[in-house]
């Protein structure tokens, strides 16, 4: 999922934002009501994160304006406010959940998946498959040949983005973008060890190797030779 965070404490979204890439999630992250707003006209994420009290806009005059804009994002308040009467003026500006501070980071992912779940319409590709390797987005399984595969966060999102592009060359630059949100190579070999960690859970003791190294170029997912 694309994740929008509206958060002015600093802390608090750092400690979000990790907790929410280290799911998989690819997450933008501003500090005041108003760029979040610029940030939501732009569009393409699948759920908004917003703290309720924010500099330049407040939380909630942001999502009613985008709300009155036709924009139906499912959207997670945040707020220290916590009485009943804050709840249900979160939810009437167009909230589809509201959560308490503090909180425990292992609910927040549940409720932001959950209306992530709940927005997908059936026109979109949720589920992939290379030769007898499957993949479902929603229960984020991985299967080959029926068994079930084990996959780390990062695993699940090299690997989504691999099936996403299968039969195509993605380069290093391609997956520092995509998967690790770089857009510098930093020098590490941090794409070679998740690619080996993940040839190692899809390809190992099966007769069909699926990722493949394109020597000079990058990789590629496939069941051709």
């Amino acid at each position: 999922m694309r994740i929008l965070v509206v958060e002015d404490d600093a802390d608090a979204a750092a400690y979000l934002v990790k907790g929410l890439r280290e799911a998989g999630h690819s997450v933008d992250h501003v500090i005041d009501g108003a760029t979040g707003l610029n940030m939501a006209e732009n569009g393409g994420y699948d759920a908004y994160v917003i703290d309720r009290m924010l500099p330049q806009m407040d939380g909630l005059t942001m999502l009613e304006k985008r709300r009155e804009a036709g924009d139906e994002t499912p959207a997670l308040f945040l707020s220290a406010l916590g009485e009943v009467d804050d709840r249900v003026s979160g939810l009437q500006a167009g909230g589809d959940d509201y959560l308490v501070k503090p909180y425990a980071f292992s609910e927040l992912l549940a409720r932001v998946e959950a209306l992530g779940r709940r927005r997908a319409p059936s026109n979109v590709t949720t589920k992939f498959s290379v030769g007898d390797l499957e993949m479902d987005i929603l229960s984020r399984t991985v299967r080959r040949g029926g068994r079930k595969i084990d996959l780390q966060p990062r695993e699940f999102r090299l690997l989504e983005y691999l099936m996403r592009h299968a039969g195509q060359v993605v380069t290093r630059t391609m997956l520092l973008e995509n998967v690790w949100e770089y857009h510098f190579d930093p020098q590490t070999n941090v794409i070679d060890v998740h690619i080996s960690r993940l040839r190692g859970k899809i390809d190992k003791d099966f007769d069909t190797q699926l990722l493949k190294t394109v020597r000079g170029a990058g990789y590629t997912l496939s069941d051709e030779d």
